[in-house]
């Protein structure tokens, strides 16, 4: 299976990937999304992409975007909580800079990983977790055929302020 498409391809993270996903992961802007309040150190960059070689040991995957035909790196997209047993994982995903926003390299992206989750990992179910006033991300996931099953209101906190999180999954495979 191909994790090419015709605006981006999917590759595994290198090491040499490491300073860019270090300036990424330390964009204080990213961080409402990610969840973040400390900035990674080198040495934490370098242990993820370490750890996440062995996707059945570490539970989690980062695959870097990259805008085709330049192969530069745009983003990343993230593969976490996995469960093989049951079949699904959660996914998240980062275009890096306004930039490249708006150029449907996230929707390309997406669309090519849950065809391999579904076709490689052998995965049921996706599923992602949004802020309530993330539109962008919720109209990204619609797109994709992710639907809303629930909302945790009140459930995420940045700069003192309260957020609903939506969840939003995509079934795979339908069960027989």
């Amino acid at each position: 299976m191909s994790l090419i498409g015709q605006k981006i391809a999917l590759r595994a993270v290198e090491k040499d990937d490491a300073s860019t996903i270090f300036l990424w992961e330390n964009n204080p802007a990213n961080w409402k999304v990610s969840n973040t309040e400390l900035p990674f150190s080198l040495y934490d960059i370098l242990q993820l992409i370490e750890q996440q070689s062995d996707i059945r040991k570490s539970g989690q995957m980062r695959l870097v975007i990259e805008s085709l035909p330049a192969k530069r790196p745009v983003g990343v997209i993230d593969l976490y909580d996995i469960n093989f047993k049951h079949g699904y994982a959660a996914v998240g995903i980062l275009i890096a800079t306004d930039a490249d926003k708006g150029k449907g390299f996230a929707s390309e992206a997406l669309s090519l990983f849950s065809r391999y989750c579904a076709d490689i990992l052998e995965l049921r179910n996706l599923y992602c977790q949004i802020h309530h006033d993330n539109s962008p991300s919720i109209a990204l996931f619609e797109k994709a055929g992710f639907e809303h099953v629930g909302t945790r209101k009140n459930w995420l906190r940045y700069k003192n302020q309260y957020f609903d999180e939506l969840t939003f999954q995509l079934c795979l495979k339908s069960s027989k």
